[in-house]
C-alpha cells in the first residue's frame, strides 16, 4: 500500500478520536433482563435461522387492541404516545414516551391508547423463519 495512503488513514484516525474525545458518543441501556415486564422468564431461543423484525407501529389515539400474544421474544420502545398493556390475567402496564419494555411471550394481552395522541411504538421481534409475530386469539 503506497505510505501517502497510509499516512491519510492515520490522520483521519486520530482526526476521528480527538473529536470523540470532545463529542463523546452517549449509551444508555433502555432495557436489559432475562425477564418480560410481568417478571416471567424469557424462554430459550430457539436452535434454528433467526429473522430479526423490526416494527414502527401507530396505534391512533383511542384505540384498543385486539387480544394477542407473541410467540417470540421482543422488545419495545415507545417514541411518541402513551399506551397501556393489560394481560388476560389484569396486571396492567403504563408507558409513556421514552419507555422501552421486555414484552410477554404466550401471554395473552392487549394495548390500549388512552391518551388524546398517536402513540408510536417501535418494536423488535427476535423470532424464525415462519414464526409469526403475532396471534390473535378467537
Amino acid at each position: 500500500m503506497n505510505k501517502s495512503i497510509i499516512t491519510l488513514c492515520f490522520i483521519a484516525l486520530l482526526a476521528g478520536t480527538a473529536h470523540a474525545r470532545e463529542n463523546p458518543v452517549k449509551v444508555d441501556i433502555l432495557a436489559q433482563s432475562s425477564q418480560s415486564w410481568d417478571g416471567r422468564q424469557l424462554p430459550a431461543y430457539p436452535t434454528t435461522t433467526p429473522e430479526i423484525s423490526v416494527l414502527r407501529i401507530e396505534i391512533p389515539a383511542g384505540t384498543q387492541l385486539a387480544l394477542h400474544q407473541h410467540p417470540v421474544i421482543n422488545v419495545g420502545y415507545l417514541v411518541s404516545g402513551e399506551l397501556t398493556v393489560i394481560t388476560e390475567q389484569n396486571e396492567t402496564l403504563h408507558l409513556k414516551a421514552g419507555d422501552a419494555l421486555i414484552e410477554v411471550v404466550d401471554k395473552w394481552h392487549y394495548g390500549k391508547n388512552e391518551g388524546s395522541t398517536p402513540a408510536v411504538i417501535v418494536v423488535v421481534y427476535a423470532g424464525t423463519p415462519g414464526t409469526p409475530l403475532s396471534v390473535h386469539k378467537e
